[in-house]
């Protein structure tokens, strides 16, 4: 039976720090950033933590 294949996008856009949450970036970045104020923008470049009912399918995901 061959290796099962970790999903490539997820382990792209997710990191799990070692207490085991899986950290995020922010979405709304990525283009048109000339109409967000400053203020928002600071914000956005912190990173986030997942949603506990997402957790356990990311982890599997990424570890797979």
């Amino acid at each position: 039976m061959p290796k099962m294949k970790s999903n490539s996008s997820v382990k792209k856009r997710f990191r799990k720090n070692k207490n085991g949450v899986i950290k995020r970036g922010c979405q709304y970045r990525s283009h048109i950033m000339t109409k967000k104020s400053s203020k928002r923008k600071m914000r956005l470049r912190q990173g986030s933590t997942v949603s506990k009912a997402d957790q356990a399918k990311i982890a599997k995901a990424i570890e797979v």
